[in-house]
């Protein structure tokens, strides 16, 4: 995309340009090619000129060549923004067809190629300036600037836009200036996003829009919501409020390609594109449930939209209106007093605002200590996504700074009654923000009846040595005695006995995984449970047998057709055990990886016990199966568009219905609020998930006293309170993998629902995996 009109355009010949006739040379006449006699000395020096002119011709060409054609210069955009500080914004600023945003913008030009010419980097680089907009602030111009700069000369220019402020701090104090001279300051410059230089854009739009005082507006994406954005289209909206508002932006849909590399919305606090005061780039999916709203620091806002030739999906819709400055909401800090309270960073859970500034002071009793407990705390953005320096957004809790993304319940404790608590925001990325209570404490006993992390936490003291990390910091985990059914693991961690051999490092340590397959050290445990020297594994034979010394060696190849290998559709075998999907072709014909757009979430991300609520498209594969006139039965999984798979028992007959017939069913997809559920009982009104493990098989036999065989797998939490149940049965235990969800479970059957040591039990779908492609052909 050309955002200025200078500089010469150069288009190559198509290949109908050239001409590409042939020419047959004659036939030869055989007399004038006999021999004549030589031409002599006179022939000779021609023949030494002519070679000398060559010569000549051939070092002139590559003086040219590595001269003038190395010189090749490269085209470099970049925007910013100055304050001219003897001006006083007019309403007619705001159109740029007006004769005073002429005049304005014209003596901007000049001034910016002025302060260009003071700079031996800019000047003999620089090509020309664009003023895209004004706003109010003494008069606020904002400007692209073209240059053409020699390859490898790209960093140097970068720096020396970098320091245009000083620069034109330096002209200013040095008095060159006059009357009819503008006076400028806070100068911001940035490269332009690559992105936005594309020259595949076919579609340009530029929308200007001026909210209004108690009116609410609204922006979208070309044809939504009735068809996706045109493909290969670059839109910007530059917004407006009116003096002392800021702009408040309400998305209620986001849907776009999941790559923001291809396509994406990004929202500047300006009114043109400088990076450094970029507040978010958005893509994928956002899910309605979680709020996209986003406040300006001052009285403008660029919205802008860029897609690329492919994947064009529905896009986004906003709300727009103006709120006054200092309202409720826009503001923070102050005084905390009392015993306990609660307090955020504003605009919480939407985004904070960029350029702010807040300070608490929280006082608890005298002779008490003020605990501070983060129930969340978002301050990410790139560059800063872990907590180190914290030089950009940031809390600071009695001199300690804390920024990125803190886990939940991160706690931090004074050591008086007071505590002061600091929020910062810098002029660009912006992020959810924080959510803080506080209380008083006694100094003496922090935790009452409670164990103390070493991260400051309260937990429960029957969670202190029970195997899990309930502190976060491994503190409630350490220094523990073992009863006779933990395993003692060597690095003094205690473990459930049902965690040894079950393939995972519970420990750490490995201790949990020593001493499983009855094969000595140097030795690796086939699935038959033969014993093959280390040696042998991943050397291309079968020593095992069964070819599982071969299996997950970062290669596949072919094989027999065993159990444990994949049949292509060439009926090859590979010696990959779940090869499909995952980005590389085993396969020579390919078709490991064919028919994979399906088993990912819309998300960047009946009755389950122990579960949460899920959000719209975070599974839409899920289905409810319905009996006709009755409710929900069972679930199931979409595969295709023509088929699904669900639990065997759900479509069984019996003497009164036949379930096996489509007719007796019907479908529900997506996220629906139920009623009804059958037998089950009271169900939730919203699709529930959970995260089980994955159990040992043999622990899972003993438990469920040898009824698991070869084709079942158990999963759970053995401590209870979290399963699947009545009503569940069919549906999908699904297992991530990259940015993709593979069906590797259906839910079966249990012995009850949630119990103590009593798993839930699934459909290893692998073991069925040749049976469904050869029914479905997926």
């Amino acid at each position: 995309m050309d955002y200025m009109d200078s500089g010469p355009r150069y288009t190559p010949k198509s290949d109908k340009d050239w001409d590409t006739s042939v020419q047959f040379l004659p036939a030869s006449d055989n007399k004038k090619l006999e021999k004549k006699k030589g031409p002599g000395k006179v022939g000779a020096v021609i023949g030494v000129l002519i070679f000398a002119a060559v010569i000549a011709l051939m070092t002139g060409l590559l003086v040219w060549h590595f001269h003038f054609r190395n010189d090749v210069r490269l085209k470099k955009m970049y925007s910013g923004s100055m304050r001219i500080t003897n001006q006083v914004f007019e309403d007619a600023y705001e159109n740029s067809n007006s004769s005073e945003f002429k005049a304005l913008a014209k003596q901007v030009t000049s001034q910016l190629k002025s302060i260009y010419s003071k700079s031996p980097k800019l000047s003999k680089y620089y090509v020309g300036s664009n003023i895209q907009a004004f706003s109010e602030g003494s008069v606020i111009a904002y400007y692209l600037s073209e240059f053409k700069v020699p390859a490898g000369q790209e960093a140097s220019v970068d720096n020396a836009m970098a320091t245009m402020d000083k620069l034109v701090e330096n002209l200013q104090r040095s008095g060159k200036g006059s009357s009819s001279v503008l006076v400028v300051s806070d100068v911001v410059s940035s490269a332009l996003d690559d992105r936005l230089l594309s020259t595949s854009f076919s579609r340009l739009f530029n929308y200007a829009v001026h909210t209004k005082s108690n009116e609410v507006g609204q922006i979208q994406s070309p044809g939504f919501p009735n068809s996706p954005y045109p493909p290969n289209t670059f839109i910007q909206w530059q917004l407006r409020a009116d003096p002392n508002y800021i702009i408040k932006l309400e998305f209620d849909t986001m849907n776009l390609e999941e790559n923001c590399k291809n396509d994406f919305v990004k929202i500047y606090d300006s009114l043109v594109a400088i990076e450094s005061r970029v507040m978010e780039e958005m893509c994928g999916y956002y899910s309605p449930s979680e709020p996209l709203t986003f406040l300006s620091s001052g009285n403008v806002m660029l919205v802008m939209m860029a897609s690329n030739d492919k994947k064009n999906y529905p896009g986004f819709r906003a709300k727009l209106s103006q709120v006054k400055r200092g309202s409720k909401g826009t503001t923070c800090g102050g005084h905390l007093p009392g015993e306990k309270g609660t307090f955020s960073s504003p605009n919480f859970p939407n985004y904070y605002p960029t350029q702010t500034s807040c300070q608490w002071s929280i006082t608890v009793p005298a002779g008490k200590a003020v605990k501070l407990t983060f129930k969340k705390f978002l301050l990410s953005e790139p560059g800063q996504e872990k907590s180190k320096d914290c030089r950009k957004d940031y809390v600071e809790v009695n001199g300690k700074k804390l920024c990125g993304e803190q886990p939940e319940a991160t706690t931090e404790t004074s050591t008086t009654n007071i505590m002061n608590v600091v929020f910062f925001s810098d002029n660009s990325y912006v992020d959810r923000g924080f959510e803080a209570t506080y209380e008083a404490i006694d100094v003496k006993d922090p935790c009452p009846k409670q164990f103390m992390c070493s991260n400051q936490r309260c937990i429960k003291t029957e969670l202190k040595c029970d195997g899990w990390n309930d502190c976060g910091d491994m503190s409630d985990e350490l220094n523990c005695k073992c009863n006779a059914k933990d395993i003692q693991c060597q690095n003094g961690l205690c473990k459930p006995m049902f965690w040894k051999c079950d393939g995972v490092n519970d420990c750490g340590d490995g201790t949990d995984e020593l001493g499983c397959g009855g094969c000595t050290s140097g030795q690796v445990t086939c699935r038959n449970k033969k014993c093959v020297s280390e040696k042998n594994r991943c050397d291309g034979r079968d020593d095992c047998g069964d070819g599982s010394d071969e299996l997950d060696c970062g290669r596949s190849t072919d094989s027999r057709c065993t159990e444990l290998t994949y049949k292509c559709k060439n009926n090859k075998c590979i010696s990959k055990v779940n090869p499909e999907c995952d980005g590389t072709a085993e396969c020579e014909d390919g078709s490991d990886e064919e028919n994979c757009d399906c088993g990912r979430s819309k998300f960047k991300t009946s009755r389950i016990v122990g579960g949460q609520d899920t959000e719209e498209g975070e599974y839409p594969w899920q289905v409810s199966l319905h009996i006709k006139n009755y409710g929900h039965a069972c679930g199931a999984t979409i595969i295709s568009p023509r088929w699904l798979v669900t639990a065997a028992h759900c479509v069984q007959d019996d003497g009164t219905t036949r379930y096996s017939q489509p007719g007796t069913w019907e479908l529900y997809l997506g996220l629906h609020t139920q009623r009804k559920i059958g037998k089950g009982g009271s169900a939730a009104t919203i699709l529930q998930k959970a995260q089980v493990r994955i159990i040992n098989h043999s622990v899972c036999n003993d438990l469920m006293a040898g009824q698991i065989t070869s084709r079942m797998f158990c999963a759970g939490v053995l401590t209870g309170g979290v399963d699947a149940c009545q009503g569940d049965s069919g549906g999908p235990l699904t297992s991530p993998s990259g940015s993709r969800n593979f069906l590797a479970g259906v839910v079966s059957w249990g012995d009850g629902c949630a119990r103590r040591n009593k798993p839930g039990i699934y459909t290893t779908v692998t073991k069925f995996r040749g049976w469904i492609k050869e029914k479905t052909g997926v």
